[in-house]
């Protein structure tokens, strides 16, 4: 016989079990799809930037927000966004586009949306930062006087950089502005700089060969590379640097240091003008869309040098921007131009005629200055930059042929030494006490009676020279950054006393 109360309690208890979840989500429906692009209808209280689910785990980003519809940019390549079919069911995340950050990320190769593309294994942190985040504001700021050497020897005597500046380089292709980049970050080791190089539609076999050059150094230590190749989503390429932004923001408001290298926004802004037309935004000037200057402004006003109550963490951002034919006057180079603290022209002219890094002297400017640099590089570096671009001038009137007077020919043989004092091999970078004993010999006179094609063999054999029988006067220089009068008259005797043993050397 069956009891009630036994049926009863059974079922109290299978009622018990049994809960159910009841949860809202906020879909919309795919109206059109195409060239990496969809067109939602519904989605009514989405975000700007927020992650939105197509089938297949397909994510993209909400970008137009319409009156009847959102504009969705799809970050798969076109094989998975093939897939997705008008009247498909659309999902929001409620995630603004974030990537991973934190020192998991160190020595990996991770593609705009911070995953690992490496084969290395998955990025293990807890921490994520979204790509979009305001500027510090000025208050949040102190002025920029840390250097950050380059160990490049025309850059930092010339156009120095600070920690938390924002110096362009800008040239014609294969001129040496990714080499200049590369041996920045080589330059970081044994400091406290976490590297992210960005790189925007670059061929996937140069982002290889910059990878394998940073391991080869030791670099990838400390670096991080974000990947938004050629033949990635131009969605990717639009928020790549972005991404490499927020990666280093983690250093920056830790009290870190963080370098960006954006390679470069010339492609940036043509993978946004790409979306912008496709979204059927209005275009502008060039077809870009109105707010492209915006778009690098946002980027490069979040790098700084925060005060010291935040932390006096810096974010330092080096922009590349590729011209054609030299021309620095066109839309997007003097965009970038303007919202830089300096830039570094690179020119064909110099780099065909072999003086690499082919900098020119005379455009390149650091609007930070001295500031930026050590006391011992401005006691020998203060008026070489005058210097050189006097003897350039100096230079284009002799090839005529004149008389020349004593001082304009003096002017020439130092001009023509000194030019070729600041050539450097690529993958060398030199420490802040090596550049300033060899500029200190230049400008003082030391090289002018040298013939100029000895004078690389002069420097190489100096350092030699100097580690071998007076290792104290690099240390002194590296530990005090500045030269004292001993110092100084230490070093014109020990240079001295070289150059006459180097002079009968060659001779034997």
């Amino acid at each position: 016989m069956l009891r009630p109360d036994e049926v009863t309690s059974v079922i109290k208890q299978e009622l018990d079990k049994f809960k159910t979840k009841l949860r809202m989500e906020s879909v919309g429906t795919v109206i059109q799809v195409g060239d990496g692009i969809a067109r939602v209808y519904g989605l009514d209280d989405v975000m700007a930037g927020e992650i939105v689910e197509f089938p297949g785990n397909v994510m993209g980003m909400a970008l137009n927000l319409e009156e009847d519809s959102v504009g969705v940019i799809i970050f798969s390549g076109d094989e998975a966004s093939e897939n997705i079919k008008e009247g498909d069911t659309v999902k929001r995340t409620g995630k603004i586009t974030q990537v991973p950050v934190g020192r998991a990320l160190l020595g990996r190769v991770v593609n705009a949306l911070g995953e690992p593309i490496d084969g290395k294994g998955p990025i293990v942190t807890d921490r994520y930062r979204p790509i979009e985040t305001r500027a510090p504001s000025v208050i949040e700021r102190q002025p920029v006087k840390m250097p950050l050497q380059t160990g490049i020897k025309a850059i930092d005597s010339m156009i120095p950089i600070g920690r938390g500046q924002r110096e362009l380089i800008i040239a014609d292709r294969q001129t040496g502005k990714t080499a200049i980049a590369i041996d920045t970050i080589i330059n970081q080791k044994n400091t406290d700089v976490h590297c992210i190089y960005v790189a925007i539609g670059q061929k996937i076999s140069n982002v290889v060969a910059v990878s394998e050059t940073l391991a080869k150094y030791g670099a990838m230590d400390y670096t991080t590379i974000v990947n938004a190749s050629s033949n990635a989503a131009a969605s990717m390429q639009y928020i790549a640097p972005y991404a490499g932004c927020a990666i280093g923001e983690d250093a920056l408001y830790s009290g870190r240091h963080a370098l960006v290298i954006y390679d470069d926004l010339s492609k940036h802004a043509q993978a946004y003008r790409q979306l912008s037309l496709l979204l059927r935004r209005p275009p502008g000037r060039e077809a870009y869309p109105g707010d492209v200057f915006y778009l690098h402004a946002r980027l490069l006003e979040r790098a700084a040098k925060l005060t010291d109550e935040l932390g006096g963490g810096s974010l330092t951002a080096l922009p590349i921007i590729e011209t054609q034919a030299g021309d620095v006057t066109s839309y997007i180079p003097t965009n970038v131009i303007s919202i830089t603290d300096g830039q570094i022209y690179l020119e064909n002219d110099l780099f065909y005629a072999g003086i690499r890094p082919a900098i020119n002297v005379g455009l390149s400017v650091s609007r930070v200055g001295g500031k930026a640099q050590t006391k011992a590089m401005k006691q020998v570096a203060g008026r070489l930059r005058l210097d050189l671009a006097q003897y350039r001038e100096l230079a284009v009137f002799a090839q005529f042929g004149s008389e020349l007077d004593k001082a304009t020919q003096a002017q020439l043989t130092r001009g023509e030494r000194m030019t070729e004092i600041l050539k450097q091999g690529q993958y060398n970078p030199l420490s802040l006490a090596r550049q300033v004993i060899i500029i200190y010999a230049g400008v003082h006179g030391f090289l002018d009676d040298m013939p100029v094609n000895s004078i690389k063999e002069f420097e190489e054999n100096l350092y030699t020279y100097l580690d071998k029988n007076h290792l104290d006067i690099e240390q002194e220089i590296a530990t005090k950054t500045e030269l004292s009068e001993s110092l100084m008259q230490k070093l014109n005797s020990v240079i001295a006393a070289f150059k006459k043993e180097f002079i009968n050397s060659a001779k034997k």
